[in-house]
């Protein structure tokens, strides 16, 4: 049977029974006008969807007896027993062809022509004896009635009819009988005919579901007390009964848990309309997609996000896609699209909201930003796409032009982000320019019970819940050097993990919370990794326990002000603890919101450029003026007691992870104090620890060498973080630990002047070269491998020269140098090798292969010599 009938059945039975008891009502109260208005829009309902699917006889009973009831809201007649007796016979009438409906799934065949002419002659004012005797016997009379034997003048056929409603409003309304034949002895098939749709569907109260949700919540945290005793007691005869028990109060939550999902599809069913009418307003063509629409979800989750996701497809609508003219004029389709799409992953379901409109506009973007003092130049030029497209969800952020009835009000995405927060979700967004935009929320499934990871701070236990947990880290503290365990460092008295090269920024709970004191255990330390946004946050905790399943209580008034926890619950042992909430601690640390987001593995070709932000790691050595570097140059940041540095052939060394590693002090560093602080340089088997004073923070920077200097160990000097900043020269440091450090490595890339291409496979060497040679005054772009550099050939982009290390990977650099010289654009470009292997053997191959010069690893004034070598004799052709 069709789903739109299923529903018009179970609707329509449901509308009946209260006409019922409605009509015995204002029998009762003819002058009950709320009660009467109350009828009459239900009957004209039940005419209208009948006309709508298609079932004419049942819309011809309904509309006459519509008739009648019209006549009575508009005072022509009173709403005397006969007249309701009348209108019962109608819906007795039509009950009787839902049963058919229901049983066959078509409108069965009958005549009502008498029942409709007894109706007029009602409405005329004529009312017969018909009706009423009608409504005495429905159930005797399958197709007509005996209008003409009844006596009709007395009201007991119409109460004596009242007793018919009660059966009907059992657990499902339903027809009277599917009417196999028109004999008086129908009433158990009339039961029958009930049983058919009551088994489909019943509708429950809101209340209800709630109450037994409840119910089944405290049955669970029973559940979970009976188990945390049942554990302490060894072969006790509850062991069996118990784990019995918690089976089945699974299968129990689980089933309530069913009453209370529905479709998301019940929250899109407004947004086909919506955006039908802004595409009118607009002067639009727009095209929504939904997938996904029978995905289910938690009924009060459903309710939370339905504002939300509204809200989104305006804006998609009205900012993201472009009128008809513009998209032809940028090569898209008239029609744009809004795609929505549902899908669950793990116990989330991810919702995401996308068009192929014009995307974000990052230049509006950090106007609107500039203008209302969310930050400055500075700090706008050091940010990433993403994190000033994140300004969209600022209070009060708006980029349209003028206020409309669609938007430009500044009320919008702030509040979709802190409305989604609220339920335990994240909002995620990428936008690409003349593309569109991909909104992507996350949320838990249900708000009720909920799985959490059990963590102690303090001596306190905590509930994280699960959906906001990334990973579990152990490492080990500051001095700690066993094996690649991470370590906790310390940025300006900040503790960070270097986390798979990232810093990830940590809070410590038992400091935040105030839970006494905050030393730091020696040995390992246990980091949970929680989402915040799209940034991650490490939550220093004391102990790890368990996983549990909890029950969500939400907050007491007088914590509510706490933005750190979402709620509280009861675990197995009897003991209330708190719910934390990431998103809270994030914004009450001033970590994530906005912050750095995990950058994604570079598929681009420009792998880096002398004009982009470079994190600078800041420190201060000697003198009080501040010293930089670029921080991928960095391994780790070390605190070495000072009785674990030693002497070696006139050098200091230290025994760090299992070798020795040289030691270098930075002019003028003092010796004082325990430990001392190291920068660790690593690649591959070389390392070396630059002594410094202080490490004083992190900072995103386009590296500007504005002045030079002949100083040794220095590059020059740039403004970073608004201060003149020392910029080091690391190849001088690392030659100053080792002298062989480049020597037979098969790492590094650099640029130089005009546009110079590096394409060496070696990160820390591209890092190494590309701040080298913009500080003397080259543009750089540095490809990771051959291939990239040849796709950068065949998008057109415009190189000076190239500088090439030899030995990579897929392609060394030999074969790249002979495909150059093979034609194309950069046929005729100087192409200088760079080296480790600087045999005799090896140069004279690299100048057969095509290579104009060659120069060892890493010789820096060699090969600005030769740089300008090449270019000047490249400007004289």
């Amino acid at each position: 049977m069709d789903d739109l009938l299923v529903d018009f059945l179970t609707e329509t039975n449901e509308s009946l029974a209260e006409l019922d008891v409605a009509l015995v009502k204002l029998e009762r109260a003819p002058d009950d006008q709320e009660t009467l208005s109350l009828i009459f829009r239900l009957v004209h309902t039940i005419k209208g969807t009948c006309g709508f699917l298609g079932l004419p006889r049942l819309e011809r009973v309904a509309h006459a007896g519509e008739n009648v009831l019209g006549r009575v809201r508009d005072g022509k007649l009173a709403a005397s027993s006969d007249i309701v007796s009348a209108v019962l016979a109608s819906l007795d009438r039509i009950k009787l062809i839902l049963a058919g409906l229901a049983e066959t799934g078509a409108e069965p065949a009958g005549d009502d022509s008498a029942l409709i002419a007894a109706l007029d002659d009602a409405a005329a004012g004529r009312l017969a004896a018909a009706p009423a005797a009608e409504a005495a016997a429905p159930s005797l009379t399958a197709e007509s009635a005996p209008v003409s034997e009844a006596d009709t003048t007395e009201p007991e056929p119409a109460t004596g009819e009242a007793p018919a409603p009660p059966v009907m409003t059992a657990p499902s309304p339903t027809p009277v009988s599917p009417a196999p034949a028109p004999m008086p002895a129908a009433e158990a098939p009339r039961e029958g005919g009930e049983a058919v749709v009551a088994g489909q569907t019943i509708r429950v109260g809101v209340d209800v579901l709630e109450h037994l949700m409840t119910l089944v919540s405290e049955l669970v945290l029973t559940r979970n007390q009976l188990l945390q005793l049942a554990r302490t007691q060894e072969n006790s005869a509850f062991a069996v009964p118990l784990q019995r028990l918690s089976h089945i109060t699974s299968d129990l939550q689980e089933g309530v848990m069913k009453t209370r999902m529905q479709p998301i599809g019940n929250a899109w069913n407004k947004l086909p309309r919506l955006v039908r009418d802004l595409a009118h307003e607009l002067g639009k063509k727009i095209d929504l997609v939904m997938i996904g629409a029978d995905t289910e979800l938690d009924r009060q989750v459903l309710e939370l996000i339905k504002d939300p996701l509204t809200h989104m497809v305006r804006n998609s609508a009205d900012h993201g896609l472009e009128r008809p003219e513009e998209r032809r004029g940028a090569g898209k389709p008239e029609t744009g699209h809004i795609t929505l799409n549902a899908f669950h992953e793990g116990g989330h379901i991810i919702i995401e909201i996308a068009d192929d409109g014009r995307g974000l506009d990052l230049a509006r973007i950090r106007a609107k930003a500039l203008a209302q003092g969310l930050a400055s130049e500075a700090e706008l030029a050091a940010m990433s796409e993403s994190q000033v497209q994140r300004f969209i969800f600022h209070a009060g952020f708006s980029t349209a032009a003028s206020i409309t009835a669609v938007s430009g009000r500044g009320v919008g995405m702030d509040v979709v982000k802190t409305n989604i927060e609220r339920i335990g979700g994240t909002i995620d967004l990428k936008s690409i320019a003349g593309q569109g935009s991909t909104f992507t929320i996350k949320i838990p499934l249900t708000l009720a019970i909920v799985s959490a990871l059990i963590v102690e701070a303090g001596g306190e236990r905590f509930a994280i819940p699960q959906i906001s947990v990334v990973e579990l880290v152990r490492a080990g503290s500051e001095g700690s050097a066993d094996g690649d365990q991470p370590v906790i460092e310390r940025i300006n008295a900040t503790p960070v993990l270097r986390l798979r090269d990232r810093l990830l920024p940590l809070v410590n709970l038992r400091d935040l919370l105030e839970l006494g004191s905050a030393e730091e255990r020696a040995g390992e330390l246990y980091i949970v990794v929680a989402q915040v946004g799209s940034s991650l946050l490490g939550i220093i905790v004391d102990r790890v326990f368990d996983t549990e399943e909890i029950v969500v209580k939400p907050v007491a008034p007088i914590l509510r002000h706490i933005t750190m926890f979402s709620g509280n619950t009861i675990l197995g042992d009897g003991s209330v603890i708190m719910i934390l909430d990431p998103n809270g601690i994030a914004r009450a640390t001033g970590s994530g919101s906005g912050g750095e987001q995990r950058k994604p593995i570079a598929e681009t070709v420009e792998d880096a450029t002398s004009a982009s932000s470079t994190a600078m790691l800041l420190f201060r050595a000697g003198d009080a003026a501040p010293k930089a570097v670029p921080l991928g140059l960095v391994a780790r940041l070390e605190d070495i007691p000072r009785d674990r540095i030693e002497t070696s052939s006139g050098k200091m060394v230290t025994q760090y992870r299992g070798r020795l590693m040289p030691l270098v002090a930075f002019d003028g560093v003092r010796s004082e104090g325990e430990t001392q602080a190291v920068l660790v340089f690593s690649d591959g088997e070389h390392s070396m620890g630059l002594m410094v004073d202080e490490i004083v923070d992190v900072v995103d920077e386009v590296l500007r060498i504005e002045l030079g200097t002949e100083a040794p160990g220095l590059l020059g000097t740039a403004v970073i973080a608004g201060r003149a900043t020392d910029v080091i020269n690391i190849d001088y440091w690392l030659r100053a630990a080792q002298q062989d450090w480049f020597r037979g490595s098969s790492t590094d890339a650099a640029a130089t002047a005009p546009h110079i291409l590096i394409v060496e496979d070696s990160d820390f060497f591209r890092q190494l070269l590309v701040p080298s040679l913009a500080a003397a005054g080259y543009r750089v772009t540095a490809a990771a491998s051959a291939a990239q550099a040849l796709k950068l050939r065949e998008s057109g982009a415009k190189i000076d020269a190239i500088i090439s290390d030899i030995v990579m990977p897929d392609m060394d650099g030999l074969a790249f140098a002979r495909q150059i010289r093979d034609g194309g654009a950069w046929a005729s470009l100087p192409m200088i090798a760079l080296s480790g292997r600087v045999e005799p053997a090896d140069i004279e191959a690299g100048r057969d292969a095509g290579f104009t010069d060659y120069v060892a690893k890493f010789q820096r004034e060699a090969l600005l010599d030769s740089l300008r070598q090449c270019l000047g004799h490249m400007v004289d052709q």
